[in-house]
């Protein structure tokens, strides 16, 4: 009999590896499958936000993930090397790390890693491919044959696995995806670019400290650093280059010459590939009791920085409500609210990726003079807002910003313990209140809390030291606010009258007994 578990998640890549590392966290057996037999140990993406930052303190080591990361400003030119567009980076976002983060991508693969081998929950199985699956009332059986590296492909033994759910985080290309029958909405940008990391041989010159966009007509290109040791170049591939002839050694020497006057004396080149920039969306996310994740689900131009972000919530998402099902805390309709929240979130910044693409990769010399002029004028309108969450797991309150996210500062405890919120409080939903809410709440709504996973925080006992959290609550105008696990806010109590309500709400959208915020 194949061995069974709560869920198998397919693909271990970030998405794949903070799913399998939350869940695993929560106490679930997981199964990951992953054709390659090891982490792949080179820079995918470089960019992350703060609230990526955060869910990567949640799932591994975070300040030994960004070891080697700094905070990240960045600058859009034109061919003339004028700035159009001055992205600075905030040193100290409201998740308690830089907003703008350029970061080595295997250093933070490798302590998720190290964090969820270490739960004991967590069977990862490397080598092995999904071939085929098959659903049933009670759950889902996954055939995997191990993969040949030497011949890429899958002919080597056979095995099967069973789960209650799956989460397939396996890519652009995703295998479960074409298994299921699943097609993609296409948006229509497609560029292809050609990518070569390098590291530095010299001490990283001053201009190369921070990210460069260059929106020429003749060739759009760009620049960002990893870290202080590392650079990732990007050079668009233009009608008649072959990929053949961009991917070899000789293409890129050219290029990092030509345009910054770089050669092998100063940065040794690591990988060099090409690159489709496309901007697809699944048409369903939720087959029975299989969920697509990350770029299975969804995939966006580069231009935003926010598709791996996006893949990381996805993963969050799911975690905690697939927790909340399998421990029979929630029905199983809670799941269909992954796709109804994510879905217009993960749209609205793929369209803002494309309208920045569309800036890069002006290629009409009078179209780029007018977007310069038009930038130069200031009659460019600033970028839509960040989307926050729009519907689903949220109280229904027309006054309080629900769907955005909260803040995470720093604070002592009175053990002593100082350090970031979550490290010291827990992962989880977490109702945060001025004063200490147990009067107003009572044992049974306490307990209720406690069964969810609900860390109540009373910022009369601790040392808000940044003051960040009572800020927050100064800003609702709320006495104390409930957070979800994926550091959505889920609603806030205006008065001490109003926390019991808080709470009950909370246990009515669960429950689905309540209409969720449209």
């Amino acid at each position: 009999m194949a061995p069974h578990f709560d869920i198998a998640v397919v693909g271990y890549g970030p998405t794949g590896l903070t799913a399998a590392s939350l869940l695993g966290r929560l106490g679930h057996r997981v199964v990951v499958c992953e054709r390659w037999p090891a982490l792949y140990g080179l820079p995918r993406l470089t960019h992350i936000d703060d609230e990526t930052a955060r869910t990567v303190q949640a799932v591994g080591d975070g300040d030994e993930a960004l070891r080697d990361s700094s905070p990240c400003e960045y600058l859009w030119v034109n061919g003339k090397g004028e700035t159009l567009v001055r992205i600075p980076a905030n040193p100290d976002g409201p998740m308690g790390y830089p907003d703008h983060i350029a970061m080595y991508q295997p250093d933070v693969e490798s302590a998720i890693d190290k964090r969820l081998r270490g739960y004991g929950t967590v069977d990862i199985r490397q080598g092995w491919a999904v071939t085929g699956l098959e659903q049933d009332d009670d759950g889902v059986t996954l055939r995997l044959c191990g993969w040949n590296t030497e011949t890429n492909c899958a002919d080597g033994a056979r095995d099967e696995v069973r789960a209650r759910y799956v989460i397939a985080a396996d890519g652009s290309r995703s295998g479960i995806r074409e298994l299921l029958g699943v097609e993609r909405e296409d948006f229509g940008f497609n560029e292809s670019w050609v990518n070569i990391d390098t590291e530095w041989l010299r001490p990283q010159p001053p201009e190369f400290a921070y990210g460069t966009q260059y929106c020429d007509p003749a060739r759009g290109h760009m620049t960002i650093n990893i870290g202080t040791t590392r650079q990732r170049f990007e050079f668009a591939v233009l009608p008649g280059e072959s990929r053949e002839e961009m991917t070899a050694p000789q293409a890129a020497w050219r290029l990092l010459r030509h345009y910054h006057e770089l050669g092998p004396d100063d940065v040794r080149i690591t990988r060099q590939l090409v690159y489709g920039f496309e901007a697809r969306i699944a048409t369903r996310w939720r087959t029975g009791r299989v969920f697509l994740a990350g770029d299975a689900a969804h995939t966006m131009p580069p231009y935003l920085g926010q598709g791996a972000c996006s893949g990381l919530r996805d993963a969050t998402n799911l975690a905690w409500k697939l927790h909340l099902v399998l421990g029979g805390l929630a029905p199983e309709a809670l799941l269909d609210t992954y796709e109804r929240e994510r879905r217009p979130h993960v749209t609205a910044l793929t369209q803002m990726a494309i309208g920045l693409g569309k800036v890069a990769n002006t290629h009409d010399v009078e179209a780029a003079a007018a977007r310069d002029a038009a930038f130069f004028a200031g009659k460019v309108p600033p970028p839509p807002p960040f989307p926050p969450l729009a519907e689903g797991v949220l109280r229904p309150d027309g006054d309080t910003p629900v769907g955005t996210l909260t803040p995470q500062g720093r604070i002592r405890l009175a053990d002593g313990r100082t350090g970031r919120f979550d490290d010291l409080t827990g992962y989880g939903f977490a109702l945060v209140a001025a004063e200490d809410p147990t009067p107003a709440l009572g044992p049974d709504r306490l307990a209720r809390l406690t069964r969810l996973g609900c860390t109540v925080v009373a910022l009369d006992t601790v040392d808000d030291l940044d003051g960040r959290h009572l800020e927050y609550l100064q800003r609702l105008g709320a006495v104390a606010y409930l957070a979800r696990p994926d550091f959505a806010l889920f609603g806030a109590a205006t008065d001490t009258a109003d926390l019991a309500a808080l709470v009950d709400d909370l246990d009515d959208v669960l429950s689905g007994t309540a209409e969720a915020v449209v």
